[in-house]
């Protein structure tokens, strides 16, 4: 049988782990991204466990994330610096004795498209649509029609090939949030150790990424287009007098600096209710396209890169392209929709601002024994990737 023919809608973190994944099982494969460039926002992005693992199955192993893993203590601390939990990376940022990594996401694209045969990627061209015809199917792209034995949809939270394949899905909700993100340069005040800070309705977090730089995030309850004026004045206005290091570090946003920090603000959605499954035919969802979560887990990017493993590996005998994908579903489909579940009730729990309510939460995350915690992460940071026969359902 002569090589299969795949095309990937989108050029993010799953998109091009699909790629790299199904072009090592001997397809051929094009990747359509709409922007003129690759690249990651500007933020970082934990590689957990369980998304390292998926890397590795792929080629892309301990030699590619140098630098130092996640260190010191990781846990939850209230506004005035004390810890509601605390454990050392072993517990928390670590399965099986493989440390999780903190990059750019930069960094992780360009270590993917890396790992991709020239002329793979194509720029500039979007997928607009599919149709299927007889044992094939066609991407209606922005550069002509592309045939293929399977197309992948890989495009994004606000998908346009899902929304084609279920259109009488109710599509994206408002989770309630919003979020800045930056990251500083090395330089100046350090971040000693990955936390998050929790207060009434919002929330701030460090994390040192493996090249030396420190990724900062913050959210806050907020309606839907809420967008301040000044980012700067309006992260100091609300996170200015919490525990160092978080003032000297919003220091280094000021826009008046000689050398400027990009801030980011976004709102966070996610899918309203679970798709009922992640393929149609000859066209397989993935990641945000899938299940789209909120990330108070920091799972979103680590399920995109396990869907694009299972994929590939469903896709890798000669079986009929339609039951791949639907074993790939049976797959995916509940590991994700639980784990979604779970993120929204963190982030459920994070919104918390009524006094009382904020100080029963932190009674609650106090007395929870930290064994509980690493128990409660198992089931995710210990997913292993699929081996045996291609047809073998992995489920979590």
């Amino acid at each position: 049988m002569g090589a299969r023919h795949a095309v990937v809608a989108g050029g993010g973190i799953g998109g091009l782990a699909a790629a790299v994944a199904l072009n090592r099982r001997g397809w051929r494969v094009i990747v359509c991204e709409r922007a003129p460039v690759l690249t990651g926002i500007g933020a970082g992005i934990v590689l957990a466990p369980n998304a390292l693992r998926a890397l590795d199955s792929i080629g892309l192993g301990a030699e590619v994330w140098a630098g130092e893993a996640l260190a010191g203590a990781v846990g939850l601390r209230t506004p005035d610096g004390r810890w509601l939990s605390r454990a050392g990376t072993g517990a928390a940022s670590s399965w099986d004795g493989l440390p999780a990594r903190a990059v750019h996401r930069g960094f992780l694209i360009d270590a993917l498209a890396a790992a991709l045969p020239p002329g793979v990627v194509q720029l500039g061209v979007s997928v607009t649509g599919v149709e299927h015809a007889g044992g094939a199917v066609v991407a209606r792209t922005s550069a002509g029609d592309l045939r293929a034995d399977v197309v992948v949809a890989a495009d994004g939270m606000r998908s346009v090939l899902r929304g084609q394949l279920f259109p009488r899905h109710p599509g994206l909700r408002h989770a309630g949030e919003a979020g800045w993100r930056a990251v500083l340069p090395g330089i100046g005040p350090p971040a000693r150790s990955a936390a998050e800070t929790w207060g009434r309705g919002e929330r701030f977090g460090i994390v040192p990424l493996v090249d030396g730089r420190i990724y900062l995030y913050a959210t806050a309850t907020a309606a839907t287009g809420t967008k301040p004026a000044d980012h700067h004045a309006e992260l100091t206005r609300r996170f200015g007098t919490w525990h160092d290091p978080i003032p000297a570090l919003l220091d280094r946003l000021d826009p008046r600096n000689p050398e400027p920090v990009d801030v980011l603000h976004h709102d966070f959605h996610e899918l309203a209710s679970p798709l009922p499954r992640f393929h149609s035919g000859r066209v397989a969802l993935l990641g945000d396209a899938a299940h789209a979560m909120t990330p108070n887990m920091g799972q979103g990017g680590c399920q995109a890169i396990e869907d694009a493993v299972v994929l590939a590996h469903a896709l890798a005998s000669d079986a009929d392209v339609p039951a791949a994908l639907a074993a790939y579903t049976e797959s995916r489909h509940r590991r994700t929709t639980l784990i979604s579940r779970r993120s929204r009730r963190i982030g459920d729990l994070a919104r918390l601002s009524h006094p009382l309510a904020v100080s029963a939460r932190n009674l609650a995350v106090r007395a929870t024994p930290s064994s509980v915690t690493s128990r409660a992460l198992d089931t995710v940071l210990g997913w292993q990737p699929p081996s045996g026969p291609a047809s073998t359902v992995v489920r979590a």
